[in-house]
Protein backbone atom coordinates (compact mmCIF):
# COMPACT_ATOMS: atom_id res chain seq x y z
CA UNK A 1 0.00 0.00 0.00
CA UNK A 2 1.19 3.07 -1.12
CA UNK A 3 -0.08 6.50 -0.02
CA UNK A 4 2.38 8.44 -2.26
CA UNK A 5 -0.05 7.13 -5.38
CA UNK A 6 -2.58 10.32 -4.06
CA UNK A 7 -2.32 12.79 -6.28
CA UNK A 8 -1.66 16.35 -4.67
CA UNK A 9 -5.38 18.16 -4.49
CA UNK A 10 -3.99 21.71 -4.99
CA UNK A 11 -5.84 23.22 -7.52
CA UNK A 12 -8.51 21.59 -7.38
CA UNK A 13 -12.07 22.22 -5.99
CA UNK A 14 -13.06 22.02 -2.50
CA UNK A 15 -14.50 18.83 -3.66
CA UNK A 16 -11.77 17.10 -5.25
CA UNK A 17 -9.96 18.41 -2.22
CA UNK A 18 -11.92 16.48 0.45
CA UNK A 19 -11.95 13.42 -2.37
CA UNK A 20 -8.55 13.21 -2.38
CA UNK A 21 -8.06 14.40 1.67
CA UNK A 22 -10.60 11.32 2.46
CA UNK A 23 -8.69 8.84 0.25
CA UNK A 24 -5.19 9.46 2.00
CA UNK A 25 -6.96 9.12 4.88
CA UNK A 26 -8.65 5.75 3.59
CA UNK A 27 -5.41 4.74 2.60
CA UNK A 28 -3.66 5.31 5.66
CA UNK A 29 -6.76 3.47 7.57
CA UNK A 30 -5.88 0.86 5.37
CA UNK A 31 -1.92 0.43 6.24
CA UNK A 32 -2.22 0.62 9.97
CA UNK A 33 -4.90 -2.33 9.88
CA UNK A 34 -2.21 -4.47 7.98
CA UNK A 35 0.46 -2.95 10.43
CA UNK A 36 -2.02 -3.90 13.25
CA UNK A 37 -2.58 -7.15 12.55
CA UNK A 38 1.57 -7.99 12.28
CA UNK A 39 2.04 -6.61 15.19
CA UNK A 40 -0.29 -8.64 17.05
CA UNK A 41 1.09 -11.33 15.93
CA UNK A 42 4.51 -10.30 17.08
CA UNK A 43 3.10 -9.36 20.50
CA UNK A 44 2.31 -12.90 20.29
CA UNK A 45 5.41 -14.25 18.96
CA UNK A 46 6.96 -12.30 22.54
CA UNK A 47 4.54 -13.90 24.96
CA UNK A 48 5.24 -17.18 23.72
CA UNK A 49 8.73 -16.78 24.01
CA UNK A 50 8.65 -15.14 27.27
CA UNK A 51 7.37 -18.19 28.30
CA UNK A 52 9.44 -20.74 26.68
CA UNK A 53 6.71 -21.60 24.52
CA UNK A 54 8.43 -22.22 21.23
CA UNK A 55 7.07 -24.95 19.03
CA UNK A 56 3.97 -22.90 17.99
CA UNK A 57 3.71 -20.07 15.99
CA UNK A 58 1.18 -16.79 16.52
CA UNK A 59 -1.26 -18.06 14.01
CA UNK A 60 -1.46 -20.96 15.50
CA UNK A 61 -1.84 -19.31 19.06
CA UNK A 62 -4.61 -17.72 17.67
CA UNK A 63 -6.28 -20.83 15.76
CA UNK A 64 -6.65 -22.18 19.53
CA UNK A 65 -7.86 -18.72 21.29
CA UNK A 66 -10.29 -18.48 18.96
CA UNK A 67 -11.38 -22.34 19.02
CA UNK A 68 -11.90 -21.85 23.01
CA UNK A 69 -14.23 -24.13 24.52
CA UNK A 70 -16.18 -24.70 21.38
CA UNK A 71 -16.20 -28.34 18.17
CA UNK A 72 -14.98 -26.52 14.70
CA UNK A 73 -14.67 -27.93 11.49
CA UNK A 74 -11.51 -26.75 9.59
CA UNK A 75 -14.33 -25.53 7.07
CA UNK A 76 -15.95 -23.07 9.67
CA UNK A 77 -12.46 -21.23 11.18
CA UNK A 78 -11.76 -21.05 7.32
CA UNK A 79 -14.96 -18.85 6.55
CA UNK A 80 -14.50 -16.12 9.75
CA UNK A 81 -11.39 -15.39 7.92
CA UNK A 82 -9.10 -15.00 10.66
CA UNK A 83 -6.19 -16.89 9.05
CA UNK A 84 -6.07 -15.10 5.91
CA UNK A 85 -2.82 -15.93 4.23
CA UNK A 86 -2.11 -18.60 6.34
CA UNK A 87 -2.89 -22.66 5.62
CA UNK A 88 -5.22 -23.82 8.07
CA UNK A 89 -5.58 -26.97 7.55
CA UNK A 90 -1.65 -27.19 7.94
CA UNK A 91 -1.78 -25.36 11.69
CA UNK A 92 -4.38 -27.71 12.36
CA UNK A 93 -2.99 -30.62 11.15
CA UNK A 94 0.09 -29.27 13.38
CA UNK A 95 -1.88 -28.67 16.27
CA UNK A 96 -3.15 -32.28 16.10
CA UNK A 97 0.28 -33.51 15.95
CA UNK A 98 1.55 -31.24 18.60
CA UNK A 99 -0.90 -32.63 21.18
CA UNK A 100 -3.24 -29.33 21.10
CA UNK A 101 -6.19 -30.31 19.15
CA UNK A 102 -7.99 -33.49 18.93
CA UNK A 103 -9.80 -34.22 15.82
CA UNK A 104 -11.93 -36.80 14.61
CA UNK A 105 -14.29 -37.34 11.57
CA UNK A 106 -17.84 -36.38 11.38
CA UNK A 107 -20.40 -39.27 11.92
CA UNK A 108 -22.70 -38.02 9.48
CA UNK A 109 -20.23 -36.54 6.90
CA UNK A 110 -16.82 -38.23 6.92
CA UNK A 111 -15.12 -35.98 4.59
CA UNK A 112 -15.67 -33.44 7.70
CA UNK A 113 -12.94 -33.37 10.47
CA UNK A 114 -13.86 -31.70 13.66
CA UNK A 115 -11.50 -30.43 15.94
CA UNK A 116 -11.23 -29.20 19.92
CA UNK A 117 -8.79 -28.23 21.96
CA UNK A 118 -6.75 -30.49 24.41
CA UNK A 119 -6.15 -30.05 28.17
CA UNK A 120 -2.56 -28.60 26.33
CA UNK A 121 -4.62 -26.16 24.09
CA UNK A 122 -6.42 -24.99 26.53
CA UNK A 123 -3.32 -23.99 28.48
CA UNK A 124 -2.28 -22.04 25.79
CA UNK A 125 -5.86 -20.50 24.78
CA UNK A 126 -5.76 -19.09 28.33
CA UNK A 127 -2.36 -17.49 27.89
CA UNK A 128 -3.21 -15.62 25.12
CA UNK A 129 -6.67 -15.17 26.81
CA UNK A 130 -5.16 -13.24 29.64
CA UNK A 131 -2.47 -11.56 27.05
CA UNK A 132 -5.48 -9.87 25.94
CA UNK A 133 -6.78 -9.25 29.11
CA UNK A 134 -3.61 -7.43 30.05
CA UNK A 135 -3.69 -5.61 26.73
CA UNK A 136 -7.30 -4.61 27.34
CA UNK A 137 -6.89 -3.39 30.75
CA UNK A 138 -3.62 -1.38 29.99
CA UNK A 139 -5.53 0.33 27.19
CA UNK A 140 -8.04 1.62 30.07
CA UNK A 141 -5.67 2.16 32.33
CA UNK A 142 -3.38 4.47 30.30
CA UNK A 143 -6.56 6.40 29.30
CA UNK A 144 -4.91 4.73 25.06
CA UNK A 145 -9.09 4.15 24.86
CA UNK A 146 -11.94 4.16 26.63
CA UNK A 147 -15.51 2.28 26.09
CA UNK A 148 -16.73 4.66 23.84
CA UNK A 149 -13.39 4.70 21.37
CA UNK A 150 -13.38 0.94 21.75
CA UNK A 151 -17.16 1.05 20.30
CA UNK A 152 -16.51 4.00 17.80
CA UNK A 153 -13.76 1.55 16.55
CA UNK A 154 -15.74 -1.78 16.02
CA UNK A 155 -18.79 0.07 14.77
CA UNK A 156 -16.70 1.80 12.12
CA UNK A 157 -14.42 -1.09 11.14
CA UNK A 158 -17.76 -3.49 11.06
CA UNK A 159 -19.02 -1.14 8.70
CA UNK A 160 -16.00 -1.40 6.01
CA UNK A 161 -16.34 -4.80 6.48
CA UNK A 162 -19.84 -5.01 5.42
CA UNK A 163 -19.26 -2.69 2.57
CA UNK A 164 -16.23 -4.65 1.66
CA UNK A 165 -18.52 -7.94 1.44
CA UNK A 166 -21.05 -6.06 -0.55
CA UNK A 167 -18.50 -5.13 -3.10
CA UNK A 168 -17.53 -8.88 -3.29
CA UNK A 169 -20.81 -10.22 -4.19
CA UNK A 170 -21.51 -7.80 -6.82
CA UNK A 171 -18.42 -8.98 -8.54
CA UNK A 172 -20.20 -12.21 -9.05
Amino acid sequence: MSLHSIPASGGTSGSEGRHAGFMASYLETLTLVERLHRLLLDVIKDEFERIGVIELNPVQALLLFNVGDNEVTAGELKSRGYYQGSNVSYNLKKLVELGYMHHQRCEIDRRSVRVHLTEKGLKVRNVVAELFERHAAGLQDRGVLDMDGIDHITTSLRRVERYWTEQIRYIY
